[in-house]
C-alpha cells in the first residue's frame, strides 16, 4: 500500500468559504487505512440520515479489504484501488471515497460502454477513469464517505476537489460515482456533475407479517401464480435451508462457489469473483452473510449469498449446478422475503435489471449516478443523451407502476 498525501485539489469553498484545514491523500490499497477510522465515515446514523441502512456492508472496511486481499481488485483486474481521504489537522480521517482507476467499464452495472465507444472513434482516449463504487456490487449506498460533525459540509467538498484532482493529475478522462443515495446524487448535481437515473426492483414490507400476507395484498391470479412457482421449484424433492455466519463452513463455500462459477462462466465468460473472496467475506462479516442453499438427493445443487443490514436483505450472487423449475425465483426472492419476513427486515435488494422481478412482487425504484467528463464535446453529448435517457426511464417506470400486481381498492 502506498499513500500520496498533498495531491492538490485548490481551495474548494462551502458556502463561499475557502476551505483549507484538511489534507488530502489518495491510498492504493484500504489496509494501509484503520478500519474503525473509515467505518467511523462509512456506516452509521449518519448514512441512516441519507435514506440508506445504516449497516449496509458494502463500503465497510471489511468488505472492501476482502476485495483487495482476495485479489479481485487490484493489480490486473483493471480496478486500480486509488482511496481518497480527507484528514483534518490533528491527522484524523474526515472523509473518503472508494475510488478505482479503472481499464475497463466491466463490473460496474451502469453501462458507459456506448461512451467509452463512441470516444475511441472520436480518437479519444476513455480509459482510465475514475470510478466511486462498490466492485461488482450494484447495491445503493454512501459514495462520499463523511464522518459526521460541524464540517461535514467542508470535508465533502474537500473531497469531491480531490476527486477532480485525481482525475487531472492520472489523465482520466471522466468521474463516475454509481448507486448513490439521492441526497449525494443531488449535492454533486449542485457541483457539476452530469445526473443520470436508472431503476432497479425492490420488494418492501408494507406491514404483511408473514409470507400469506403478502400474497394477499396481491391480484388473484398473481398469487395463484407464486402459489404454483412455489410448488413446481421444491419439486423433484428439493428442500431450502438458510445457513448463516458461524455455520457457513469451507464445504458449503466449495458448493457455493462451484454453482457461482458455473453459473457466471455461461452469462458472463469469466466470473468476477474467486474463491477466497467468499471465505474471507465470511470471517469479515460474520452473521452478516446468508447462503441460501437448494439440496436434492443429499446434496447442494443451487444457491444465493446475500448480506444482512440493520433493516435490508441484499441479495446478490446465485448459482447452479442443475436447473429445476422456478428455482432461481425460490432462492433468489421468495426465500428472501421469507427471511426478511422472519428477521424484521423491511426490504429486499436483489441486484441490478430485471423486469420480471415486478410480477413478484418487486417494485421499480430509482437508482442514481452521477459522472463529471473532462472534454467539452464528450461532455455535452453524453448531456444529451442522458437528457432523452431520463425521459425513457421515467415513461417506463409509469407502465411498471400501472403494471404492479398488487390488488387496486374500489
Amino acid at each position: 500500500m502506498r499513500s500520496r498525501p498533498g495531491l492538490s485539489s485548490g481551495e474548494p469553498r462551502a458556502n463561499g468559504a475557502a476551505v483549507s484545514e484538511f489534507t488530502l491523500k489518495v491510498t492504493t490499497g484500504i489496509d494501509g487505512v484503520d478500519p474503525a477510522a473509515w467505518d467511523a465515515c462509512a456506516i452509521g446514523a449518519h448514512v441512516g440520515a441519507l435514506g440508506i441502512d445504516p449497516a449496509c456492508p458494502f463500503v465497510s472496511h471489511a468488505f472492501l479489504a476482502a476485495l483487495e486481499r482476495a485479489g479481485c481488485v487490484g493489480e490486473g483486474t483493471g480496478w486500480s484501488p486509488a482511496h481518497l481521504l480527507v484528514e483534518d489537522a490533528a491527522g484524523t480521517l474526515v472523509a473518503a471515497a472508494p475510488a478505482y482507476l479503472k481499464t475497463h467499464s466491466q463490473g460496474e452495472y451502469v453501462f458507459d460502454h456506448g461512451w467509452a465507444d463512441a470516444y475511441h472513434r472520436a480518437g479519444g482516449n476513455y480509459y482510465p477513469k475514475v470510478q466511486v463504487s462498490v466492485p461488482f456490487t450494484p447495491a445503493t449506498g454512501p459514495r462520499l464517505l463523511v464522518r459526521p460533525g460541524p464540517r461535514a459540509e467542508s470535508a465533502q467538498a474537500h473531497l469531491v476537489a480531490g476527486l477532480r484532482a485525481l482525475r487531472a493529475k492520472t489523465g482520466a478522462s471522466s468521474i463516475h460515482l454509481t448507486f448513490l443515495p439521492k441526497a449525494q446524487w443531488q449535492a454533486l448535481g449542485e457541483a457539476g456533475f452530469l445526473q443520470r437515473v436508472d431503476q432497479q426492483f425492490h420488494w418492501l414490507d408494507e406491514g404483511y407479517g408473514s409470507f400469506d400476507g403478502f400474497l394477499d395484498s396481491l391480484a388473484s391470479r398473481k398469487r395463484k401464480t407464486i402459489r404454483r412457482e412455489r410448488r413446481d421449484a421444491l419439486g423433484d424433492g428439493i428442500t431450502i435451508e438458510w445457513v448463516r455466519g458461524c455455520e457457513i463452513t469451507q464445504a458449503h463455500w466449495d458448493d457455493f462457489y462451484a454453482f457461482y462459477r458455473n453459473t457466471g462462466s455461461r452469462k458472463w465468460g469469466r466470473p468476477y469473483l474467486n474463491r477466497e473472496v467468499f471465505s474471507r467475506l465470511g470471517e469479515a462479516l460474520g452473521e452478516r452473510v446468508l447462503l441460501i442453499l437448494a439440496r436434492r438427493a443429499g446434496a447442494y445443487v443451487a444457491g444465493a449469498i446475500n448480506f444482512i443490514g440493520e433493516n435490508t436483505l441484499y441479495g446478490r450472487n446465485w448459482g447452479c449446478v442443475e436447473e429445476h423449475p422456478f428455482l432461481h425465483f425460490e432462492v433468489c426472492y421468495y426465500q428472501a422475503i421469507d427471511f426478511a419476513l422472519a428477521h424484521g427486515l423491511t426490504r429486499v435488494e436483489a441486484g441490478a435489471q430485471g423486469e420480471h422481478k415486478l410480477t413478484r412482487g418487486y417494485r421499480p425504484v430509482e437508482t442514481y449516478s452521477a459522472h463529471d467528463i473532462a472534454d467539452p464535446g464528450l461532455r455535452r453529448a453524453v448531456a444529451d443523451y442522458l437528457g432523452r435517457e431520463r425521459a425513457y426511464v421515467e415513461a417506463v417506470a409509469e407502465e411498471l407502476e400501472a403494471a404492479l400486481p398488487f390488488r387496486r381498492e374500489p
